[in-house]
């Protein structure tokens, strides 16, 4: 099974830039209702993912932030606490689910890592549902 069949391509997904502000990011996420967004330099490489956590654990310590002042912090400057590694537009199925196991959703890059859009975990589960239902009705 190709992946790219699974694939939401980077103009349906909603991504930041490491050069956003945390006030950016806070706000689209809680918009799109999102807990995690990816990262996309001006080259269209993918780098990294931003969640609420990272978020979160900056303001913690760096209290002279607080929400009046997070536009003033770049999300480069954010730590990121996981690491969502992306795959590879060309990689076997099973490189996805082992990925998806620990990620909601899954950046994929082309060979140059341009960032071409993500998979979400749940397209996943639901393709092995139907493979596991057609399977028990043999």
């Amino acid at each position: 099974m190709n992946i790219a069949f699974f694939l939401v391509p980077k103009d349906e997904v909603v991504y930041l830039s490491p050069e956003s502000t945390m006030r950016q990011a806070l706000e689209r996420m809680e918009y799109h209702r999102y807990s995690a967004v990816p990262l996309i330099d001006d080259n269209g490489k993918y780098a990294g993912t931003i969640t609420e956590g990272d978020l979160l654990w900056k303001l913690k310590h760096s209290p002279a932030i607080g929400f009046e002042n997070a536009h003033k912090v770049y999300l480069k400057d954010v730590a990121q606490h996981m690491t969502i590694k992306p795959v590879r537009i060309d990689q076997q199925m099973q490189d996805l689910i082992t990925l998806a196991t620990n990620q909601n959703f899954v950046p994929v890059v082309d060979d140059n890592d341009v960032f071409i859009g993500i998979i979400r975990r749940r397209e996943i589960i639901d393709y092995c549902f139907k493979l596991w239902l057609a399977e028990q009705k043999a």
